[in-house]
């Protein structure tokens, strides 16, 4: 191999053999052995060298793109192999670890705003075109509307699935953000396997499902997966070739990239989780055995703060029954059961580290089943600033609050209202258990899930 570059593509492709997949057999292609760690390592690589190959891009120039993130660490690959500078805008919903990625492969990242459409300044991809303009020397990739990223998939995703397949494929899982995987794969096999039917793995709030099956267009919803979904039809997706389109929960998403680690021990990121849960549906739902196949976009390594921690799916409320109470703001915090707590003998340096690593202000202090105390910032602090030479030494319990305001786990919702215009945290308890804290930030984010079902 001459560089990184020449690993791309001809990944490999496994058979799922753990799912219950009817009477179909399943076959994975793992695009995570690409050399970012996903699918789009093949139009990053083919985009780049096309406006190379059109003047557009010379050396030392600047490449600019809005990326999910993926696309965005094909092209830094790309572009550090290359010697180009490159900005990448992302949206803030973005997992933290891709942002960290980018940055380490030398682009610099521009965070913008998830919760405006196309036209607004914010937009990530009308911030992208206004740094290209004001930017000598810049170009925009602009993956949505590049002929050169579904060109990447024809000429070599979907060649290489048929061959790996021996030639026998009855259905494809795809999902899009910017079209050119569905597109590439579709029109090559359009054409060396008319059989293959395409079939679209789309989030619940995007509008590309409910346009395959209704043709009009809704308004856009919210989701938690990365690089899949969109609020408009991307120019680069040609959604006739979609045979059947499945829409898809964030809480099935993530739960089928959990379960695919788990039986078949194939680590994968959500938009992957995604096109298995349609892909198993698809499967269940056929008559006669087919052979299917769909694509495990990038690497869970991407996703660990996100589809495998249970913490962010609480705070989505994905893991329990909202019933109006007090316990809700709880269980929006952590899982049941998980709430990070110290001890009274514990130094102060052991609540500062589970603080930070679980980003939360306070702990309780608990001896035993009972809770004897609440630590929070300013009590450390308050430490700190006394001068003590050993203040992170210091136990727990000699600086904690011992006063706790208390409150049911039946209680509703509204009785916290009162505490929290008193500046306490609630202690919430079911009886003489204690269940949980509960705190201002924690019932913000309660109604914001509300908001947003």
């Amino acid at each position: 191999m001459a560089s990184v570059l020449d690993l791309i593509g001809e990944t490999p492709l496994v058979e799922v053999t753990k799912f219950d997949c009817g009477p179909c057999r399943l076959f994975l292609k793992l695009e995570s052995a690409n050399p970012s760690g996903s699918i789009k390592d093949r139009p990053a690589r083919c985009m780049i060298e096309a406006a190379e190959a059109e003047g557009r891009l010379k050396p030392g120039g600047t490449i600019v793109e809005a990326t999910a993130g993926n696309t965005g660490l094909g092209l830094a690959l790309v572009a550090a192999r290359k010697g180009y500078r490159i900005v990448l805008v992302v949206p803030d919903k973005i997992a933290r670890e891709k942002i960290l990625h980018c940055k380490a492969m030398g682009a610099e990242v521009v965070l913008t705003r998830s919760d405006v459409g196309r036209g607004h300044p914010d937009y990530y991809q009308d911030l992208a075109q206004s740094i290209t303009a004001r930017t000598p020397g810049a170009v925009f990739i602009n993956q949505f509307d590049n002929p050169a990223n579904p060109r990447a998939h024809e000429t070599t995703t979907g060649p290489e699935i048929l061959r790996q397949m021996q030639g026998d494929v009855d259905a494809v899982v795809v999902g899009v953000g910017s079209g050119g995987t569905l597109t590439g794969i579709g029109r090559f096999l359009a054409k060396h396997s008319p059989k293959s039917r395409m079939i679209l793995a789309d989030p619940v709030g995007s509008v590309l499902a409910p346009f395959v099956e209704t043709g009009t267009i809704p308004s856009p919803g919210n989701w938690a997966v990365e690089g899949i979904g969109e609020d408009f039809i991307p120019a680069n997706a040609d959604l006739k070739l979609v045979h059947k389109a499945y829409a898809i929960s964030d809480p099935d998403s993530f739960a089928a990239a959990r379960e695919l680690l788990r039986l078949e021990g194939i680590l994968a990121g959500s938009s992957s989780g995604t096109l298995l849960a349609a892909a198993l549906r698809y499967c269940r739902e056929q008559s006669a055995a087919r052979r299917v196949v769909s694509l495990v976009c990038d690497s869970g390594a991407k996703y660990l703060s996100k589809v495998f921690n249970p913490v962010f799916a609480a705070r989505e409320g994905w893991d329990h029954e909202r019933r109006g109470q007090v316990r809700d703001v709880v269980f929006s915090r952590f899982p049941e059961g998980e709430e990070v707590v110290v001890h009274p003998n514990d130094p102060l340096r052991t609540a500062f580290t589970r603080m930070r690593a679980a980003d939360v202000s306070q702990l309780p202090v608990v001896d035993g089943d009972r809770i004897v105390g609440l630590v929070d910032e300013s009590d450390m602090l308050g430490a700190v600033l006394e001068g003590s030479a050993r203040a992170f030494e210091l136990p727990v319990k000699d600086v904690m609050v011992t006063r706790l305001e208390t409150i049911s786990a039946d209680a509703p919702i509204r009785d916290l209202v009162p505490l929290f215009r008193r500046d306490l945290v609630a202690i919430v308890m079911e009886r003489d258990r204690f269940l949980g804290i509960a705190t201002r930030l924690d019932l913000v984010n309660y109604f914001r899930i509300a908001q947003t079902r």
